[in-house]
């Protein structure tokens, strides 16, 4: 709800985010207690569901778990899953600069330009935090005028959002490793694709 939002937005700019995630823990005490005091994109999803519906995220979310179908754990483990994770750091270092290369070819700089010239969108925004979107809006913020975006301004592009994603990636391989049920592929291994569909087989009908 627009109207709902923008009032938390304007009640955390009032009292800032932490004052607002100590309102949450008092209200949905479970979903305060795995965000930080200044997750602001969560904690004012969460405050915003509460003032809108009277009932706190995670009653939604335990509710949903309830009605997950059989087979939803793989095994017998609850919480047992698979994880996709590069043995090699360097491959996946050098897919991640393939990927931000393709999202140039595929026209990365002419659509972060026209969601500027909208006037409705901010950088601050969720979406256009993602990396790429948000290194590539700064530059243009920086450097509006095509003149002068030469090859070392597409250099310096390149390397920012290339570098953002790897921190990325590496914040997200640190989580997984946190779960000691996760059974680990090599996503970096050219035999696994044969192998998978046989394996997540057995794993289902083992669970």
């Amino acid at each position: 709800q627009p109207a709902l939002r923008t009032a938390i937005e304007a009640d955390a700019q009032a009292r800032g985010w932490p004052a607002l995630h100590q309102e949450l823990a008092r209200v949905d005490p479970v979903t305060a207690a795995r965000l930080a005091p200044a997750d602001s994109q969560r904690i004012g999803r969460a405050l915003e569901v509460f003032r809108a519906s009277g009932r706190p995220l995670s009653s939604f979310q335990q509710r949903a778990g309830r009605a997950r179908p059989p087979g939803w754990w793989i095994g017998e483990q609850p919480g047992r899953f698979l994880s996709l994770e590069p043995a090699d750091r360097s491959w996946l270092h050098a897919r991640i600069a393939q990927r931000f290369d393709t999202m140039f070819e595929q026209g990365l700089v002419q659509e972060v330009q026209a969601l500027r010239q909208r006037g409705d969108l901010h950088p601050d925004l969720p979406a256009m935090r993602c990396v790429g979107y948000r290194q590539l809006w700064a530059a243009l913020q920086a450097t509006p005028d095509p003149a002068r975006q030469d090859v070392a301004w597409w250099r310096s592009v390149r390397e920012q959002g290339v570098a953002a994603t790897r921190q990325l990636a590496k914040r997200q391989l640190t989580w997984l490793r946190s779960m000691p049920q996760r059974e680990v592929l090599a996503c970096d291994d050219p035999a696994l694709m044969n192998a998978l569909p046989a394996q997540l087989a057995r794993e289902l009908a083992a669970g």
